[in-house]
């Protein structure tokens, strides 16, 4: 496999509405959780989708299923912080579809449960490459590819970068990081019609999730019980709700950080 990329073309078909009919998205993370629901809601909803993920295998398995469901879908395999490998995930998109539109930036890590005295220089720098590098070079290229046509971007932020949360620092302050750049990409984009927003989910049932509530299961209830609503998120919810901001009935929304989050960040 050639470093950085490998991709797996699709077909065309029936849709639920055509509420994205003729955009040209691409989705980072889409090989799992909010991402891969993400890809499959925005196919299904008349999007043709390029599927990115560190591994390509599921991106494949992404893409499939969109194209099962009659949808357009391309597996493309990239690293986040490697940027000539999401340029080019970026270029094979508009070389299937036509030009980029839109973007679902979702690619991210977690780390280590750890205080601050206690996180290594190690678990705090990945967590800082991933989710705000890999953001930042992500958007990068998109708004270089929207440049003459506009579009929209949403990044994933998270509940936690609205308020503190102990015991992951660089998750907390990579995710503040992230709706900073978002605000800062809105206002660069915006002479070019480029829009950028951000969703911050609080929990959600995603393998990232399993993850933690596997080392411990009475953190799945206590995660449920921080929420009003009493309930972790689906990943479908989040892709539903980027959906409509990256479609034009979102048109004059930029900016914005978004909770879909139970009511978690408004205690």
């Amino acid at each position: 496999m050639e470093r950085g990329l490998w991709c797996r073309n699709s077909g065309a078909g029936g849709l639920k509405t055509v509420q994205l009919q003729g955009k040209v998205i691409v989705v980072t993370g889409a090989g799992q959780g909010i991402g891969e629901a993400g890809a499959i809601e925005l196919a299904a909803h008349g999007a043709a989708v390029g599927c990115v993920d560190l591994s390509g295998e599921n991106a494949d398995r992404t893409a499939d299923a969109i194209v099962k469901a009659g949808g357009k879908g391309m597996g493309l395999c990239a690293d986040v912080t490697d940027y000539a490998a999401v340029e080019a995930a970026v270029t094979k998109t508009a070389e299937a579809f036509g030009s980029l539109s839109g973007a679902f930036n979702c690619a991210g890590y977690i780390g280590d449960t750890a205080n601050i005295t206690k996180c290594s220089e190690e678990n705090w720098s990945r967590v800082i490459e991933v989710n705000l590098t890999g953001t930042f070079l992500s958007m990068k290229a998109q708004m270089l590819a929207m440049e003459d046509g506009g579009g929209s971007i949403l990044n994933v932020a998270s509940g936690a970068g609205l308020v503190g949360v102990p015991g992951r620092p660089g998750y907390v302050a990579s995710k503040h990081a992230v709706i900073g750049l978002t605000r800062a990409g809105a206002l660069e984009g915006a002479s070019q019609n480029i829009r950028v927003n951000a969703i911050c989910p609080g929990s959600v049932r995603t393998p990232m999730h399993e993850a933690v509530t596997r080392k411990d299961p009475e953190v799945e209830a206590q995660w449920a019980a921080a929420h009003p609503l009493g309930r972790i998120a689906e990943p479908v919810e989040l892709g539903q709700c980027a959906r409509w901001l990256l479609s034009d009935e979102a048109s004059f929304i930029t900016g914005a950080a978004v909770p879909v989050d139970g009511g978690y960040t408004a205690q």
